[in-house]
């Protein structure tokens, strides 16, 4: 299968880690977030059925590693119904081929995500001017090319339902990709935010090694539309979420996401926007 999909030129292996790598997190019974290195991915599902979702799909060359969490929790026969994808970035598809490979589900995603995941179109290069600290300076180096997933990968529901998920819907976030979906549960107010914000300072090398916790806008060096960025948070925060679960970070909930996910969204270029980019306009 994997000769109609490829990596983009640029795929390889990014040597960076946090203390929270191989580690995972039991946030509900139904949601599991993984760390694999410096991003977290999500599995969805009952851990006594061996059916699940897996919502993102890790960094470049760590598909055993899911692969391994997968079947801890779910079982050696276990199977996907689906991948999600929360934006198309390297750190979120980086196993993705491979995991087609393994598993053969079907990948869903926003329209507006799939010319980045269908060989078509180049996301933006990351920009290493952005302030926050040495990941930031580092991030030249982050593949930015586009992978091809051909016919395996279709757009999300117009209806806004998440296909083998159900009670969640997706919410359009653009700003740190222009595709980027958030997806909510409204019976428990549940939220993977994937990188629409993030709880962990995400440019700064020493944060992210010990994911230290503090509530931050989506990673500068990727994000492309700032304005929007802004507008999905506060879309996010009118949610009220109890729970929310980020591409990067640990999970946040009760009173300290409800404040500290207020904050963002009304101090916004405090926190968030960066000093000086060229994304910025």
């Amino acid at each position: 299968m994997q000769n109609d999909m490829n990596y983009g030129g640029d795929f390889k292996y990014i040597p960076a880690t946090s203390i929270w790598s191989g580690d995972g997190i039991e946030v509900l019974s139904d949601l599991y977030q993984q760390t694999i290195q410096i991003v977290n991915i999500i599995l969805y599902g009952d851990p006594y059925k061996q059916e699940f979702v897996l919502i993102d799909a890790g960094m470049p060359k760590s598909a055993q590693e899911i692969i391994s969490v997968a079947e801890k929790r779910f079982g050696a026969n276990c199977q996907p119904k689906a991948l999600i994808l929360t934006h198309g970035h390297f750190d979120h598809v980086g196993a993705i081929i491979d995991l087609i490979d393994h598993w053969g589900m079907p990948v869903y995603a926003h329209a507006l995500e799939l010319p980045f995941l269908t060989g078509k179109e180049n996301y933006p290069e990351p920009d290493p001017n952005v302030n926050g600290g040495l990941i930031a300076k580092i991030s030249s180096i982050f593949p930015n090319e586009a992978i091809n997933l051909g016919d395996h990968v279709e757009q999300l529901p117009l209806d806004g339902s998440v296909p083998f998920m159900h009670g969640f819907r997706w919410i359009h976030t653009p700003g740190h990709t222009p595709g980027h979906i958030s997806l909510f549960r409204e019976d428990d107010r549940a939220l993977i935010a994937g990188d629409a914000f993030v709880t962990v300072k995400q440019e700064s090398l020493y944060k992210v090694l010990l994911q230290k916790k503090e509530i931050s806008g989506p990673p500068r060096y990727f994000t492309t539309d700032w304005l929007a960025a802004w507008e999905s948070i506060k879309k996010l925060e009118a949610l009220k979420p109890s729970v929310a679960v980020t591409g990067h970070g640990l999970p946040m909930k009760g009173e300290e996401l409800t404040k500290n996910l207020h904050r963002l969204a009304t101090e916004f270029e405090q926190i968030a926007l960066p000093n000086h980019s060229r994304f910025l306009n």
